[in-house]
């Protein structure tokens, strides 16, 4: 497994301590995030639905690497979710956050659940939105802090059979794109991590079989490198490869072109 070097270790404690906050936290890239931080020396505050999940990291994270953990176990596809997270973190000096939190779907649009397809767009939208805003104001007082938002491949063009996931992707991609120019005259700097396939829990639930991929620690360690340096990070080879490959086509293709990888991926 690939970690992070001391020297990028003191440069991300240098510029985005004392505390970072890690949505998603519970799994995956959000999980894997919350340890390389933790390697870097900054308390953390990780949030996700499982608490007793949570609870469990938080308690392996301050044995190994002596840092202070605070568990905020909330949905933050709700207004109560947010608010509470708001709340909890209000008093602390975060200077980094991690809006991991996410999922997705795949297969025919018109098969999908609206409730799910609803949810699905109040988390991986709506939160990012909400967080986003909460914390450039913030860090704009303090002219200082970080902020990384998980985007994806799939964000740069529309993509049959994962309609709905492509779009709400493709809303975290602009966002963080441009939030990257406003904000970095006020000493924030802000990333977007758009992967292709990642090993992840994310897979099982949107339903897909992904027998390429690139693993969490590959995204996590790129990303906090790239962090101040870069305004987009497209992490790992295989996700360099299909953007390179895509970008030798019209729009019209690229779209019919990953809705037949989707379609080959989809499990059900």
């Amino acid at each position: 497994m690939r970690t992070i070097n001391e020297g990028l270790q003191q440069r991300i404690h240098t510029h985005y301590g004392p505390w970072a906050l890690v949505t998603g936290a519970s799994s995956g890239i959000g999980k894997v995030m919350a340890f390389e931080l933790a390697r870097a020396g900054l308390h953390l505050v990780i949030t996700a639905r499982r608490g007793e999940v949570l609870e469990a990291l938080a308690t392996e994270l301050s044995a190994q690497f002596k840092v202070k953990v605070m568990v905020v176990a909330a949905d933050l596809s709700t207004d109560a979710g947010t608010e509470q997270l708001f709340q909890r973190t209000d008093s602390l000096e975060i200077g980094l956050v991690v809006a991991n939190a996410g999922y997705g779907s795949s297969g025919p649009f018109v098969d999908g659940n609206l409730s799910t397809e609803l949810n699905m767009l109040d988390l991986n939208c709506r939160a990012v939105l909400q967080l986003s805003h909460h914390f450039s104001q913030r860090f704009k007082a303090q002219k200082k802090g970080g902020i990384i938002l998980l985007g994806s491949l799939v964000g740069y063009q529309g993509v049959p059979n994962s309609a709905h996931y492509a779009a709400t992707k493709a809303y975290v991609n602009s966002l963080g794109e441009a939030l990257a120019i406003e904000l970095k005259p006020e000493g924030v700097d802000v990333l977007v991590v758009s992967p292709g396939p990642v090993h992840t829990e994310f897979a099982a639930r949107a339903n897909l079989s992904i027998s390429q991929a690139i693993t969490p620690d590959t995204v996590v360690v790129q990303a906090l490198s790239a962090l101040g340096r870069k305004n987009t990070l497209l992490p790992g080879f295989l996700t360099k490869f299909l953007s390179f490959s895509l970008g030798f086509l019209p729009r019209w293709a690229k779209v019919r072109v990953m809705g037949k990888v989707m379609e080959g991926m989809h499990a059900g």
